[in-house]
Formats: structure tokens, C-alpha cells, sequence
């Protein structure tokens, strides 16, 4: 894996990014959820549109790992207003990390959560948030052995299906 490569995603490569949200979402998720949902959100989350409207926001950045030149994971990251609920200035929230199928247990995941905590280093963040389904063994895991901790929970609306998400952070300083 010694060639996998960070590069912020640019507005031209709005398919690529639609591709792999959808296709690692899917299979994150797919087995475990209602067909008529998962269609649903997907073709909500991952408009052209959306995807748009996220790339042009300064309170964001989503970066592709690349082995390479396969888009092989990505991460999305938020800021200030643009975060999904805290909305705090000290804080930096990791929105998405998704590896696809065939790279998984390869440490992409981790590679691309070190990308986010350097940019939260950078930007002198006090600490770092997320939300992970309540049903997501593996990701949990993940984040508790990076030294994330349970502080709430809230609602996650799948395509109509209500679901709940643990929120989880760690203090960086």
C-alpha cells in the first residue's frame, strides 16, 4: 500500500466522487437495510446536485485516496456551519470515511482518518466528531481504538427509515 496517495477531490471529478459514495455506501450498508431506503438515500445523498453544492463549500473538504490512479477510499470532512450538527468552531467532523470492498483491512481507512486529523492539527481544532450507525460494528471499533468515546446519539434518516447513529469524539488538545 505504499502507493496510495491523498488529493483533494476537484469539481471535475464530481463523477467520480458520485461512483464511489454511492458504490461503498451500498456495500457498507445494502445488506443490512430495506432495498426501497437504500435507493432512496443514495439517489438523495449522492446527487450531482448535492455533491455540487458540497465541493463549492468552503466549510468542507473531501479528499480521494488514490493506489495509483484507482479512487480506492475517500473522506469528507466538515467545518463550522457546514458541520451536520454541532456546528462549533473548535471542532472539526469527520462526515464520511469509506473504503471500497476489495481495499478493506488494507488501512486505507486509517490513512485517510490521519488525513483528518492532521487538517484538524492544522487548523488548531480542539477536537474531532462523527457520527457511526449503531449497527456498524467494525467502523465502532475503529474509532474507539483511535481514542474516540460515545457522547450522544441522534437520528439518521435513510431514505425515510429512522435509524440511530452513536456520536463519537475525541479531544485533540
Amino acid at each position: 500500500m505504499e502507493n496510495i496517495r491523498i488529493e483533494k477531490v476537484n469539481f471535475e471529478e464530481i463523477d467520480e466522487l458520485q461512483k464511489i459514495g454511492k458504490e461503498t455506501f451500498a456495500d457498507t450498508f445494502g445488506s443490512e437495510n430495506e432495498p426501497t431506503y437504500m435507493k432512496e438515500y443514495l439517489e438523495k445523498s449522492f446527487s450531482k446536485e448535492k455533491l455540487k453544492t458540497e465541493l463549492l463549500d468552503k466549510n468542507s473538504e473531501v479528499f480521494f485516496a488514490k493506489n495509483d490512479n484507482d479512487i480506492v477510499g475517500y473522506l469528507k470532512v466538515n467545518f463550522g456551519q457546514s458541520q451536520t450538527e454541532l456546528k462549533d468552531e473548535n471542532a472539526l467532523e469527520i462526515e464520511r470515511i469509506y473504503v471500497i470492498k476489495e481495499y478493506l483491512g488494507k488501512k486505507i481507512g486509517q490513512i485517510l482518518y490521519d488525513k483528518a486529523i492532521n487538517i484538524a492539527n492544522e487548523k488548531n481544532i480542539e477536537y474531532i466528531w462523527l457520527g457511526v450507525w449503531e449497527k456498524n460494528p467494525r467502523a465502532i471499533r475503529f474509532y474507539e481504538k483511535n481514542g474516540f468515546i460515545k457522547f450522544d446519539e441522534h437520528i439518521f434518516d435513510l431514505g425515510g427509515d429512522k435509524q440511530t447513529d452513536i456520536l463519537m469524539k475525541k479531544k485533540l488538545n
